[in-house]
């Protein structure tokens, strides 16, 4: 998938625009180590008395004492390793307990449904958590096409996130291998509740 900045259309409201941001920030970090641009626009951040407000501090708090090398170390222990890493950040692994299977194929016919492609230079399989959390990105303020509908948003959400994504989270945040991105869990796990929650009381 692309990486390219979210372009913002009148349509889509302030409130969306810092989901889809946030979704993109999971993405990027997800996708590859922070190099110190990253790690310093992470350490910047600040949070509320919320949950998610708190995991955010928290994230920050990590990034200003992590450097690119020890993210870079750090990442390479948890997803790639000598073999494999700590954790399958997969849709298939987490939902079948295998790689490249049903969940993946399901999701492959509902991007092409929605004429999204991966990337030429993208070799990872499309349920990778960095993709779905930069496809819902895109899909709230229209990177693909015009923005989602809520209806559209939920069902892209039940069917390929909802379902895993929070379990993800939180073994990423008790990883044996993560610091800083015990702190992303964090956040992951946060907003993933925010997100299941909201999309549970919208009408169907």
């Amino acid at each position: 998938m692309s990486t390219s900045a979210v372009q913002h259309t009148p349509s889509v409201t302030e409130e969306d625009r810092l989901r889809a941001d946030l979704y993109n920030y999971l993405g990027l970090m997800l996708a590859s180590p922070p190099d110190e641009f990253l790690l310093a626009q992470t350490a910047g951040l600040t949070g509320d008395e919320t949950d998610l407000g708190r995991a955010i501090a928290r994230l920050a708090d990590c990034a200003r004492t992590t450097q690119p090398k020890q993210a870079e170390r750090e990442f390479n222990a948890l997803f790639i390793g000598l073999g494999r890493g700590e954790l399958l950040p997969y849709a298939s692994f987490y939902l079948t307990g295998f790689l490249n299977e049903k969940p993946l194929a399901t999701l492959r016919g509902d991007l092409s449904a929605r004429r999204i492609e991966r990337a030429p230079n993208v070799y990872e399989p499309e349920d990778n958590i960095a993709t779905l959390m930069e496809v819902m990105g895109g899909l709230i303020v229209g990177r693909f096409d015009r923005p989602a509908s809520l209806d559209d948003q939920k069902e892209f959400f039940n069917r390929h996130i909802g379902p895993w994504a929070g379990h993800f989270f939180a073994d990423l945040e008790t990883a044996k291998s993560a610091m800083l991105y015990s702190a992303l869990g964090s956040v992951g796990k946060a907003f993933m509740d925010i997100e299941r929650e909201a999309f549970r009381l919208t009408a169907n």
